[in-house]
This record gives structure tokens, sequence and C-alpha cells, in this order.
């Protein structure tokens, strides 16, 4: 139990009604899920308030209340602490609450709009392999040393990151890394959290559908950077437009990587084969397990952040060449006795799927051809649709557009605007197979045995979102199951 009166801290309140001496047990940020003795926090949302749930939360035993807003009818049993935004408190207050975890912890974030996912498990399998108890907070799942809990979002909400960092702390952990997302920093669930360092990886289109404008998605992304103290560092990717810009207000130490611009961490490409990459990472070169240019950045970037953590580059190369990355990142799919490739990837973006795709026009052999099932989630950014089909279409073989995760959106609608990026002239080339199971069989049938078949856009993900209902549904087992089959 913890005074509410700590927890306050240093926090500018505007109002302040009821005992604020009193003993709180638990920070809530949902309603529903509030107990006798918590705190209650009602933050303004896109769909609903939560000061709509203050009575709710009092009914549940809500002790105290932080809003915006004071209730037209005050509790005279319940504390409320009025603040002027309380997105930008509730970090703070979890903080407090949690006694400052991040500061305990050596702690580095990721953002950019692709490559987060696995620059941050890189680095957690990377100090792993150093030798450390090491946390990770990602898209794919959370850890705590080996310790796996499932992830619902990029970036967990500010109680739920700041409890999970505790976590970390309580558990020995010395290191972690964490995706930090664009909807994260404009939403303020990073706040009160203290970083060693961050990584910008890149920006392409996405997220229009939050953000409206790329310069807002952008401004989100410099955000991070800005907010870094002194003694962190930012390490960026200066071979995209937008790395410098994020460079620009910072007052961290400013560290940059590349394979093109003068870099602190410049790299170089000797192969890339299907087999891996070969390497030059300031001149020293190594052979890695993970495929294509846009990997060679991912490894770049972890090389850069172990390094400004203050480790020796030799060690840090030797670990890096034994590690595969993420999962559902370029990951192949293989069948005895039989040469044909599958590769299951994330690519949700016009941007990673031209990424993808190049990399397997490049390593491919010469009479192979290029087979693409994908799709686009509903109730996210429609204009990048049909770039992605456009993309699909310019750089494979054959197209199968099917359903990702349609959400509440009508499936077929999302089809109809994909198609809508098709060239008349290829259409001959592109297939329309609704159901995804169905579309992975297919594209499995069509291709002969030296063929690449790419499923992308859903990755790591175990279902299918169908109208507010997940459905048990794994890219990799289906495709896996479907070359069996015609093995």
């Amino acid at each position: 139990m913890r005074k509410l009166i700590e927890i306050i801290g240093d926090s500018k309140v505007l109002a302040l009604e009821g005992n604020g001496n009193i003993s709180i047990k638990e920070l809530k940020i949902d309603s529903r899920k509030v107990e006798v003795g918590d705190v209650y926090i009602a933050l303004p949302g896109l769909q609903v308030d939560g000061h709509d749930f203050i009575d709710l939360a009092i009914s549940n035993g809500a002790v105290a209340i932080l809003c915006e807003q004071l209730p037209e009818k005050i509790n005279e049993g319940v504390c409320y602490i009025k603040v002027e935004c309380s997105r930008s408190e509730v970090g703070l207050f979890a903080n407090r609450y949690y006694d400052n975890p991040s500061a305990s912890l050596k702690l580095t974030g990721v953002t950019g709009t692709n490559g987060k996912t696995t620059v941050a498990t890189l680095l957690w399998q990377l100090f792993k392999g150093l030798g450390y108890k090491v946390g990770l907070v990602s898209t794919v799942e959370n850890k705590i040393g080996d310790n796996v809990i499932p992830s619902t979002h990029t970036t967990p909400d500010a109680v739920s990151l700041h409890g999970l960092l505790s976590e970390m702390v309580d558990c020995g952990c010395e290191y972690a890394f964490m995706e930090v997302s664009s909807h994260a920093v404009h939403q303020q669930r990073i706040s009160g959290v203290t970083f060693a360092g961050g990584v910008f990886t890149n920006m392409s289109h996405d997220h229009l559908d939050y953000h409206g404008t790329m310069a807002e998605y952008i401004k989100a992304k410099k955000k991070f950077f800005d907010d870094l103290s002194t003694t962190a560092f930012a390490l960026v990717n200066i071979d995209d437009k937008r790395g410098e810009v994020m460079l620009q207000n910072t007052e961290a130490k400013k560290v940059k990587y590349g394979l093109q611009k003068m870099a602190n961490y410049k790299g170089k490409i000797i192969s890339n084969a299907i087999e891996g990459l070969a390497l030059k990472i300031n001149e020293v070169e190594a052979h890695f397990r993970m495929v294509g240019k846009f990997n060679a950045y991912n490894l770049l970037a972890a090389y850069g952040v172990a390094t400004e953590l203050g480790y020796e580059c030799e060690e840090v190369l030797t670990l890096l060449t034994t590690l595969t990355g993420a999962e559902g990142r370029f990951e192949t799919v293989t069948v005895k006795g039989t040469s044909q490739v599958g590769i299951v990837d994330y690519a949700h973006t016009p941007d990673a799927l031209e990424n993808v795709l190049e990399t397997i026009n490049a390593v491919k052999n010469k009479n192979s051809k290029v087979f693409t099932v994908i799709g686009c989630g509903g109730d996210r950014d429609k204009t990048k649709r049909p770039k992605m089909a456009n993309v699909a279409m310019m750089l494979s073989s054959k197209v199968i557009l099917t359903n990702d995760n349609p959400r509440t959106e009508d499936a077929e609608e999302i089809l109809n605007q994909m198609e809508q990026g098709i060239e008349a002239a290829e259409k001959k080339n592109v297939l329309r197979i609704s159901d995804r199971k169905q579309a992975i069989k297919t594209a499995v049938m069509l291709a002969d045995g030296n063929d690449i078949i790419l499923i992308a856009g859903k990755g790591h993900e175990k279902y299918q979102d169908i109208d507010g209902i997940k459905y048990p549904f794994d890219d990799k087992k289906v495709l896996t199951a479907a070359m069996q089959e015609s093995a």
C-alpha cells in the first residue's frame, strides 16, 4: 500500500478535493477493473471518455480519482485530483507508484515505421548472450528474462508499462529494450520513463488514419528524441531523410548508422543470399544468418546500441552472427524433399513490402518465380491499400489478394480498394481469393519446386480479427501444412 500524497508528488494539481493522505492499492485506467482501494485514472479517448465512468469506478471501490474535470456530484469518501492533462500525469503517477523503475534499468527505445521489432529482439537476444537477464517490450511479446508475457499493443499503456518495468527490476534485469510506437508517444504512454538511449530505424507511409498527415507522424516520432536527456544517446539511420530531423532538437548524444552516408557505424554489404548476409561493419567483415538490405540496417542498429552501451565490438559482432531476429520477420519455411521456399513476413506497409520483395528478388535463383499473398488490415490507413497491391504486382510473378484482419470493415471492400492499385495489363497475374487459408494453399499449388512464396502482412500473429472476433490463424502453420501436402 502507498500513500496517495506520495504518488501525487510534485505534479501540478489544479484542485484537490478530499483527503490526499489516504493509502491506495493500485492505479487503474479501466473502470471495470477497479477494486476497493484503487485510484481510477479518467483518460479522454478517441471513442470514449474515461470521465463518463467515474461513478462506475467509485461503485467498484475507487478511493481516489485522477481527472481533468471534476464531476458535478462529489463523493465525500473519495479524493479527487484535478490536473490539466491526465494523459501526461498518469505516467508520472505510475512512475512514482512503482519507485521509478526505468531509472534502475539501462532502457533503450526503438522507434520507426519498420524494423522496431527486429532491432529490439536482436538486442534482447544479444544481451542475453552477453550473460544478462534482459527485458523486452515488443509487438510480438514482452519478456522478463525468459518469462514470456503476451503482448496486446506495440507499447503498453503507461500504468502497465511502468508495472512491467518494475517487474523487470524485481527479477534482476539490468537492461531492457522496447518498441516505441508513434501512438505511444502521441498518447504520452511513455511519460515518466527514463531512457538510456533511443533508436530511429526509418520512416515511410503508415498510421495516417491516426496522425492525419506525414508531418504529424514525423512530429510524434521526433518528440521521442526531443525528450531524451543529456546522458542518453540518440542513434539514427542517417540514410533515411528523416534521420537528421530526429536529431535536430535532442540534447542526447547524437550518433548515426548507415550503409550509404558517413556514419559512426558504417556498413557495407559484401554479399546477400538466402543463406544470409556478408556485411562489413566499420571495416570488420562478418557473416550473418539474416537476409536482406533491411536486415543489414537492423544489424547495424543493434551493433551501434551495444557499442554505445559500452560493449566491445568484437564480442558484439561474434554474437550477432548467431542471431535470427524476431518471429514472423522474413521467416523461412522449407519442406524436406523439395527446394521450394516459403517466407512469412509482417510487412504491412508499402515500404516494408517493397523491401522484402526486393530482397527476395535479389537472392532468388534466376529462373525462380515469386508468388505473393497479401491483404490489408481493416480499420486502418485506407490510403496505403492500392499502394500495397501495386508494390506486390510490380515485384512478384503472381499476386493473390486476400483477407488480412478485416476487423469491423467489409472484407470485400478492402480488396476492392487494393485492386485499384493494379494496372489493367497486369490483372492477368493477380488473383482474388478472400479466404486466407485457401489463398495460401493456392499459391503453393501454383508455385513450382524452385519458386518462392511470400505470405505477407501478419507475420507473428496467431489470429484473424473478423467482426471483433479473433479466430485462430497462423500463417506459418498454414503455409507449412500446404507445402507438406504438395511435396
